[in-house]
Order: structure tokens, then C-alpha cells, then sequence
């Protein structure tokens, strides 16, 4: 961060830890327990909705002078789902297989608020730069609770990471797997990522109670 300005750091760093988007600002939870079974499936939706975050940020940041008020949400609308459909068709050339899985979680980052509450939260009123870095942050932040998500429900849940069995070998025939591991099939269940979520956001509070909301 040494090459940005403190408030220029700020836009990525915040995101990350004390203004997450799922955790704290509680956006883009759905697709936090639909694709997270998988943490390859984790990981390529979060660079999905990177680039179209950070491109799409930068393009809105770039017409905010001339998109005339009334119609700023459609002209959204139109940037973001043609991001998407970019990322729709690269998906479905070389990693057809994946495109599959994610199908309909795809074309739904069209209606993710994370990314239609940046555009006009903070790419209608700031410059091109500041927009990159706050699409960027904003959507690091989001990558990370989708891969620690991904991460524990596919390891305890199929006992694999990225496809690569991690947690004991099959005995043949059985069902059962060494080293005294079964599969947890019930972490492949969404109410699991909804768990894992909640558990994640205990932690943060639990290590910066300012985070606590008061009642």
C-alpha cells in the first residue's frame, strides 16, 4: 500500500476487515451459501464479480457526468450485465465444466447488491481511480469470506480441496475413510453456509467489539 495515499489504502483495506460486505454490510449473501460447496466454484466467482466490480466501477465512474439522473439505474443495469455476460462467455470457453455448476449464479451478478450499491454509493460521486480501488476492496472483501466458506465446506464436507482428496483415502468397498473420517455431507447443505457465515461473523466481533451493534 506504500504507493497509495492513506485514504486511497483505506478503500481496500476497509472492505476486507471492518466494512465487509457480507459480514458487515450483509450484501451478497446469497451467493455466499448457493456456490460454496465447492471452493474452486468460491474462487472463480470471486474473480467473476472482481472484474466486473472493478471494470464496472470505473465505467460508471467514467459517465457519471452524463447519465442523466432518471435513468442511472438502467444505465447500470446495462454496464454490469454486459460485464457479465464477458464473463459468462470466457467461463463457458475455457472452463466449461465450471460454467455449468455456477450457471444461474452468474448471470445473478447482474442483480448482486454488492456491486449496485457500489455504483451508487460511491462510483456516482468519485473519479475513476477511487472507484477502481473501492470495486477492488470491496470485492477482495467478498472474496474472502466466499473462499473461507469454500474452504471449510468442501474439507469437511467431501473431505477434498479443489478436487484433491486431503482428508484420508476411501477403504475400498466401505464408504469409510481412513485416518477415522467420514464425509460431513451435511456441510454441503446451504443452512451450513449460512452457519459458517454466522461463525465468521462472531469471530470479527468477538475481535473488535466496536463492531457490535448497540440495542
Amino acid at each position: 500500500m506504500g504507493l497509495l495515499s492513506k485514504k486511497d489504502a483505506k478503500l481496500i483495506k476497509d472492505p476486507l476487515a471492518d466494512n465487509n460486505p457480507i459480514t458487515i454490510q450483509v450484501l451478497g449473501i446469497c451467493s455466499a451459501l448457493a456456490i460454496t460447496a465447492e471452493l474452486k466454484a468460491s474462487i472463480v466467482m470471486s474473480i467473476a464479480v472482481l472484474f466486473v466490480l472493478g471494470v464496472g466501477n470505473v465505467v460508471i465512474s467514467l459517465l457519471r457526468n452524463i447519465i442523466p439522473p432518471k435513468i442511472r439505474i438502467i444505465v447500470q443495469l446495462i454496464v454490469v450485465a454486459a460485464l457479465v455476460i464477458i464473463v459468462d462467455l470466457v467461463l463457458k470457453a475455457f472452463a466449461y465444466e465450471l460454467s455449468k455448476t455456477l450457471s444461474v449464479f452468474v448471470g445473478l451478478i447482474i442483480t448482486n447488491c454488492i456491486i449496485m450499491g457500489r455504483f451508487e454509493a460511491f462510483a456516482l460521486a468519485n473519479g475513476p481511480w477511487r472507484s477502481f480501488l473501492d470495486g477492488i476492496g470491496n470485492s477482495l472483501g467478498y472474496a474472502v469470506i466466499l473462499i473461507i466458506v469454500g474452504f471449510f465446506r468442501e474439507l469437511l464436507g467431501s473431505g477434498t480441496l479443489l478436487g484433491f482428496r486431503v482428508l484420508g483415502d476411501p477403504i475400498e468397498k466401505t464408504g469409510v475413510y481412513a485416518f477415522g473420517y467420514e464425509n460431513n455431507g451435511f456441510m454441503l447443505l446451504a443452512p451450513m453456509a449460512l452457519i459458517t457465515v454466522g461463525i465468521i461473523i462472531w469471530v470479527q466481533r468477538y475481535k473488535n467489539t466496536d463492531l457490535i451493534e448497540e440495542h
